[in-house]
């Protein structure tokens, strides 16, 4: 079972394995929670095959179970369950469509493909995987076949305790997950490997990409920025905008429906007299606290602290940033408070119970005991804990009971400031307290565990303290007035015009939201958001919505839905004002062009900027501080002019520009052709990566999770 407590000793670092399998060619879409709805339960379709809703509650299922097990928890809140659901379909749906693609040209990853990379153990994923050696942190594959066969043969040994015969499990579980990942991994890498290699050409293109990133310029430029000619001289008509409009068509596409819409988010606060009340009550919990004879662990529950009592010494730094600031003028037996914490809206109170000196790591060894009866494992338990402290052989007993031999090194910073159990509080305190070398017993759940430390180091002064926080929270009677106020004034405003007329003068703030997709998960950043998407989506233009009640039971909104943008090509008013600025930019570069046609003209203008720009490089943009703008045009200008001569004059985004080269050196790098083809592959890469834009807008890919999630 050597395999197992690495495993486990390991655990968090898979999370980075669903990280990076999940967010590889990644579309990026959102969702909400499964629930019953009428008609047809399909949550998308890709490629004209349609996903039901059950079968992709199966994949989200699969994954939280992995995510739970590499965090070691038994849930995820709705924050994470809400992260595993977009992972969860960015990856189905990009695996569909590079499956697709990879099918007609005959791409496919063989078992030996996925054998091979196993064995070279160098794959971001297996790197990422608890089976690596702890020396060097490379991937083992052979601890990964030692679990293969202990797995293989989980059932065949019935002296396990059940524990660990589930952990292993879900363990051979997450290996499935592991080689399903690698093998959809790397179909997809060598798709786009494919692309990536059909952009590149041969070693003009490295040499030119090498001259372009060190070849260095400086220019003294002259700019008339177009801010010098008013924006109301410049006629520009319907025409001149639907001409640009045709030219421009193709980059106003959108694949998706989106929803424009105005809405009132009303955040329900506390009152003056929400804040004294829970100013009084903390004052009245001060005697309790200070109180010898309290037990702190049940009274710090019942205050509603939002920061636990731990019965482990922490160090100050897990403490509250407002409790560790205090700390040093407060004795030992002391309580301090009450006090306010503006940070965090709180009223506090502590009381430090001791300092000590603690171990931050503990390296020690283990014996878990349970049979079938509480008497047989308090007489198996008693029995080979005489036998060790008689100076038994450890690692013959533990393989006689199918354990782990080996030890372990214990972070106990990992466990402070969590909310233990009375258990678990005491096993920690029992490695914490105890001697080098010594065997200890104590009872745990239904069985017995048998510790020896070992070793331990990086001690640090901790604390055992007791703290009261409460966060500043609203009464019931602030919630209901607040309440009744806002359903007033939905009632008394229910068409479009009202609520845009009275929102105001009624102390409310309309908040406007434009491209709005089904695939987001909260409206205006607020939690439980999932009904009023729904409304959003099923409403038609000019509709008011009810009240909705949303958040942590913290905020009402309504919602003015004022546009549906259908999929396709955006409709030109949308985008009117946008083309109007870029026509106007245009004919004032034309004017400045044609009034002054040169150098010297234009570095002569009354209006016109100069400045020594150093460095230009054609590969880098070129930021113009005195017109703060980004002018890509002028690395372009400054690799065509030669020495001491003189450009033309061009537009750039902020002004019209020319420029004379001073001077021009080709840097310190030398050219290497193998190292720049990198480079190059690399550049090339990204822009093969905006395939999968394509493929999906190719797929018609139908995201409809909202009505289900």
């Amino acid at each position: 079972m050597a395999t197992l407590q690495k495993i486990r000793s390991h655990g968090p670092l898979l999370l980075i394995v669903i990280g990076l399998a999940l967010f590889a060619f990644i579309a990026g879409d959102a969702w909400k929670v499964l629930q019953p709805h009428q008609g047809k339960q399909e949550v998308g379709e890709i490629n004209g095959k349609s996903i039901s809703a059950q079968d992709y509650q199966k994949m989200v299922d699969e994954y939280s179970e992995i995510i739970k097990l590499t965090q070691g928890v038994n849930a995820l809140n709705d924050e994470q369950l809400t992260q595993v659901k977009d992972q969860v379909w960015s990856t189905f749906v990009n695996n569909e469509l590079i499956s697709a693609e990879a099918k007609k040209l005959g791409l496919t990853v063989t078992d030996a493909e996925i054998e091979s990379i196993i064995d070279e153990g160098t794959h971001p994923l297996l790197l990422q995987t608890p089976f690596r050696n702890q020396q060097t942190g490379a991937f083992d594959k052979d601890m990964l076949k030692q679990f293969l066969v202990e797995y293989a043969n989980i059932g065949k040994n019935t002296q396990l305790p059940a524990q660990y015969v589930e952990y292993y499990q879900r363990m051979g579980s997450f290996w499935k997950f592991v080689e399903r990942m690698l093998r959809e991994s790397t179909l997809s890498e060598k798709y786009q490997n494919l692309i990536t290699r059909s952009l590149i050409s041969n070693s003009v293109e490295t040499e030119l990409s090498f001259k372009g990133r060190t070849e260095e310029s400086d220019v003294l430029l002259a700019a008339l920025p177009f801010s010098v000619i008013p924006d109301s001289t410049v006629n520009v008509t319907k025409d001149e905008i639907q001409n640009l409009y045709n030219q421009r068509k193709e980059t106003f596409k959108q694949p998706f429906e989106t929803r424009d819409f105005q809405y009132i988010d009303v955040t329900v606060l506390p009152s003056d007299e929400d804040r004294a009340e829970v100013l009084k009550e903390v004052q009245e919990y001060v005697p309790q606290l200070s109180n010898p004879e309290t037990d702190l662990s049940t009274f710090i529950r019942s205050t509603g602290s939002s920061f636990p009592f731990s019965a482990i010494a922490l160090n100050k730094n897990v403490l509250p940033t407002d409790v560790n600031a205090r700390l040093d003028s407060v004795s030992v037996g002391e309580t301090f408070g009450p006090y306010y914490n503006q940070a965090d809206d709180s009223y506090n109170a502590f009381r430090v119970l001791s300092k000590v000196s603690s171990p931050d790591s503990i390296q020690f060894r283990q014996l878990q005991i349970a049979m079938e009866t509480e008497d047989k494992t308090k007489t198996l338990a008693d029995s080979i804990f005489t036998a060790l402290k008689g100076g038994a052989d450890f690692a013959t007993l533990a393989k006689n009971y199918a354990q782990n031999e080996e030890s372990t090194w214990l972070d106990t910073r990992s466990f402070e400031g969590a909310s233990l159990n009375t258990e678990n509080s005491d096993l920690l305190n029992s490695l914490i307290r105890a001697n080098v070398n010594e065997w200890n017993m104590m009872k745990l759940g239904q069985g017995y565990i048998l510790t020896q430390v070992l070793a331990k180091k990086a001690y640090q002064e901790k604390y055992n303290i007791a703290v009261i926080k409460r966060p500043v929270e609203f009464s019931k009677e602030t919630y209901n007035k607040a309440y009744n106020d806002f359903s007033q004034f939905v009632a008394q405003n229910t068409k479009k015009e009202d609520v845009v007329k009275n929102a105001e003068e009624n102390g409310y703030r309309l908040l406007e939201r434009a491209d709005f997709s089904s695939a987001e998960h909260y409206v205006g950043g607020v939690h439980n958001t999932r009904e009023i998407v729904k409304w959003i989506f099923d409403a038609k233009e000019g509709d008011v919505s009810p009240l909705f009640e949303c958040g942590d039971n913290n905020h009402m909104m309504v919602v003015v839905l004022d546009r549906i943008n259908k999929a396709g090509y955006r409709n030109i008013n949308l985008v009117a004002d946008m083309l109007r600025s870029e026509i106007v930019r245009d004919k004032k570069a034309e004017q400045i062009m044609a009034k002054y046609g040169d150098f010297a003209k234009l570095s002569g203008a009354e209006d016109a900027l100069t400045d020594t720009i150093k460095h230009i490089t054609f590969s880098a943009p070129v930021y113009v501080s005195k017109t703060r703008a980004s002018e890509p045009v002028l690395s372009a200008l400054a690799s065509k002019t030669e020495v001491n001569q003189i450009s033309p004059l061009v537009k750039g985004n902020a002004a019209v520009y020319a420029m004379q080269v001073l001077s021009r050196n080709n840097g310190t790098e030398t050219y290497d052709e193998k190292t720049e083809s990198t480079t190059v592959r690399a550049t090339a890469s990204r822009f093969a990566s905006m395939f999968i834009n394509d493929l999906y807008d190719k797929a018609k890919v139908k995201d409809t999770r909202y009505l289900f999630f």
